[in-house]
């Protein structure tokens, strides 16, 4: 007998029918509508960067079949939604994602450090480790009045980034300039500022994610919320797209499409001319998660002196900065990381600034950029560009 032939204990597969059922109540049954033709794996991010690429396609297929394999690459994908553009049977394969990581949770084997994630939302309100108590240091000297339904236009929701994270805060900081050269009647929660989950939701622990939602939803009922401008495009997409109890009642826009809307309605305008040529990334979750493409680009076009230049890939081919899908939480191993492969586009337009949308992009596209010696291009959110020009 050919002992080498015999199969070992990691070749044996267990099918679970039961699964099949689980993911088709999980994905409204979007699970079922994959017929496997591989243009998810075909254009996924993760093939510019050699090796293996990783195969939607496999963990669909095995999930189909009822395997549930613990592949670690469930927890590459960063949601970008490149794959969710091009599928010709129109699956939300992010949606599959999630519930193949909420099975995960449910057999305990989730990726290490992503429930030190959720016990930081649950004890902290927020992912990033940081005291409750510190919730509003990002305001520094500045007045930001607390939102107030019978005076106030808009709730600003500057959310989890942007309240922790240094260099996401000056972002915030920008917006609330520009609210107050626009003369925006705005507040914001203070510390009562909730987490909106979106972090607990793109790791695939979806119970959570509910009860956060419910919570949330019976503070904005309470405080009279209505119109929700926020800073991240993250938190603009579970607002508008995963909050169900509050459809037609909060209405959430991205403080791009706000901005740009101050502008139309001449509420803002420009006296500082800026010579700066720039090129612009289309954040994930704003562009091809709300297809919202047009709203930065009016901005940024709308300064005067600003020469826009667009990198080869952009609108529903932009290349995601890696932020997404809980990859915020996790490591990247130099070398794969989406960001350097984006700045090296990005300077390839000579472009002296990258002009982004979301705090996330901002981090990621900043740290790559530090990587290059002697690199003199800087990276801006959009709400920074407008403040240089007031």
């Amino acid at each position: 007998m050919n002992l080498s032939k015999i199969p070992s204990q990691d070749d044996i597969y267990i099918v679970d029918d039961s699964l099949w059922d689980q993911l088709q109540e999980l994905t409204e049954g979007d699970v079922s509508s994959c017929y496997q033709c591989g243009v998810c794996t075909a254009v996924c991010p993760w093939g510019l960067f050699g090796g293996e690429s990783l195969s939607v396609r496999a963990l669909i297929r095995s999930a189909q079949i009822g395997i549930q394999d613990q592949n670690e690459n469930l927890w590459l994908c960063t949601t970008c939604g490149q794959c969710n553009a091009y599928c010709p049977r129109g699956v939300d394969v992010a949606k599959i994602i999630r519930a193949l990581r909420l099975l995960a949770w449910d057999a305990h084997t989730v990726q290490a450090g992503l429930p030190s994630l959720l016990w930081s939302i649950y004890w902290n309100n927020n992912p990033w480790s940081q005291p409750p108590s510190q919730r509003e240091n990002w305001i520094g000297s500045q007045h930001v009045p607390l939102f107030d339904p019978d005076h106030h236009e808009i709730l600003l929701y500057i959310g989890c980034t942007s309240s922790y994270d240094r260099r996401a805060q000056k972002i915030a900081l920008a917006l609330v300039e520009i609210f107050h050269e626009s003369a925006v009647k705005y507040g914001y929660l203070g510390e009562n500022e909730p987490c909106c989950g979106e972090s607990a939701l793109s790791v695939g622990h979806l119970p959570y994610f509910h009860e956060i939602v419910l919570n949330n939803t019976k503070l904005f009922r309470d405080r009279g919320v209505r119109d929700v401008v926020t800073v991240s495009p993250h938190c603009y997409d579970v607002f508008k797209n995963h909050y169900p109890a509050v459809d037609g009642w909060i209405k959430p826009i991205h403080y791009t499409e706000y901005v740009e809307k101050l502008i139309s309605d001449g509420r803002l305008s420009f006296s500082t001319t800026i010579g700066k040529r720039v090129t612009y990334q289309d954040p994930c979750y704003l562009g091809r998660h709300n297809k919202v493409y047009d709203a930065p680009r009016t901005v940024i076009n709308a300064i005067p002196g600003i020469e826009l230049i667009e990198m080869t890939e952009v609108g529903i081919d932009g290349l995601c900065c890696g932020g997404g899908g809980g990859r915020m939480w996790l490591e990247t191993k130099a070398g794969e990381r989406f960001s350097d492969s984006r700045v090296q586009q990005a300077l390839e337009t000579n472009a002296d600034t990258l002009i982004t949308a979301c705090p996330f992009c901002v981090v990621c596209l900043e740290d790559s950029l530090k990587s290059i010696p002697e690199c003199e291009m800087q990276v801006l959110d959009v709400a920074e560009l407008v403040v240089k020009a007031l």
